[in-house]
């Protein structure tokens, strides 16, 4: 019987690049998905591993109390929010709906993927900036005749943020042509005072407002898998409601809603962590010669490749085989030159100072 055989780096980043997730189980460091690294704190842990059994072999909660405990925890009423197991499961219920749906591009590729062939139009945001022009996309929507709007702020891979102001006027327009805005705040938290740039105190002031956000992102909760749906609209609440099963979100999952009120402290201070992490890290890459580097509001960093170097495919792959790193380039998403573009996640200083002095030493070699 032979041995298995050791595969190479090169066998490693093509395998890798196949998955969606899963990265704690090989030895490299992961600049591509996107992690809170600052929590939960162990106490919570602690706790899981004392309730272990419990958790284990015992049904979770549904729905009604599902929202109650995350209405504490956001501090809204529970008849407003869904929760689901991620928002990518609330996503897909939303795009599925049947409706047309506009959905500015670049952005989280779920939105499109999810909706049926000819039910989404792909709003292009313009380069270089990428800053969404609200009137041009209120203009589009209606007429396209769109019924869903979605607008990811901070927008992912761009890392950007639509000015709160703006997007009280976009639902303003959408109102009057019967037009459900869905804002997705997955990143909010990890911009400088996040929560006054958050429409979730408006939500009771427009019908067609509603939220979506990842709780996986901002908590560092990515393999319990939260996220919640808050509106004041009660039909559109319902709709997304009936596409769930009993039981979407495990006993974990429901315990970390149970638990997280009592480290909001912790909470706050693990987001301004990571803001200064982030900061310095925009720094760094800034110094980077001819590499465009957009100053970022989320916990990632989008950045544009020097045109003089090799292409973000082939950068990626060489920070992996050559250093251990994995960062996402952005080929394939719709932008033009998409080729010349990466995202990369935010870690610790130390991680960070690594990455961009492997950088430079890739871009640096033709």
């Amino acid at each position: 019987m032979m041995p298995n055989k050791t595969p190479t780096a090169q066998e490693r980043y093509k395998d890798v690049s196949c998955q969606h997730g899963g990265y704690w189980r090989d030895d490299f460091i992961d600049h591509n998905y996107l992690y809170n690294l600052y929590f939960p704190p162990e106490d919570f842990f602690n706790h899981c591993t004392e309730k272990l059994h419990e958790l284990v072999l015992n049904y979770p909660v549904a729905q009604n109390e599902l929202a109650h405990l995350t209405g504490q925890l956001i501090q809204q009423p529970p008849e407003q929010i869904v929760v689901g197991n991620g928002a990518a499961e609330l996503i897909k219920i939303i795009a599925g709906m049947n409706r047309q749906m506009i959905v500015p591009v670049p952005s989280f590729n779920e939105y499109v993927n999810a909706a049926p062939e000819g039910k989404v139009i792909e709003f292009p945001l313009q380069a270089p900036s990428f800053q969404l022009d609200v009137d041009s996309f209120a203009e589009e929507a209606i007429r396209r005749g769109a019924r869903i709007a979605v607008v990811v702020s901070p927008n992912n891979p761009t890392s950007l943020l639509v000015p709160k102001a703006e997007l009280i006027r976009l639902l303003k327009i959408l109102d009057e042509h019967n037009c459900i805005l869905i804002v997705d705040e997955s990143f909010i938290d990890f911009a400088e005072n996040g929560e006054s740039k958050s429409l979730e105190n408006d939500v009771g002031d427009f019908q067609n407002l509603a939220i979506i956000k990842s709780m996986s992102k901002a908590y560092g909760i990515c393999g319990i898998r939260i996220g919640y749906l808050l509106t004041a609209n009660k039909h559109f609440r319902a709709l997304v409601q009936q596409g769930l099963h009993i039981w979407n979100i495990n006993g974990f999952a429901e315990e970390f809603l149970r638990l997280a009120p009592k480290y909001k402290q912790q909470f706050k201070k693990s987001c301004e962590k990571v803001q200064e992490d982030r900061d310095e890290f925009y720094t760094l890459l800034s110094l980077i010669p001819g590499m465009v580097v957009y100053k970022p509001t989320a916990n990632y960093i989008f950045c544009r490749l020097p045109d003089s170097g090799p292409s973000a495919p082939e950068a990626t792959e060489r920070l992996f085989v050559e250093h251990n790193i994995y960062i996402k380039h952005c080929q394939g998403k719709t932008l033009p030159e998409s080729d010349r573009y990466v995202r990369i996640a935010s870690r610790t200083k130390k991680e960070n100072l690594e990455l961009t002095l492997a950088l430079r030493t890739v871009l640096e070699r033709v």
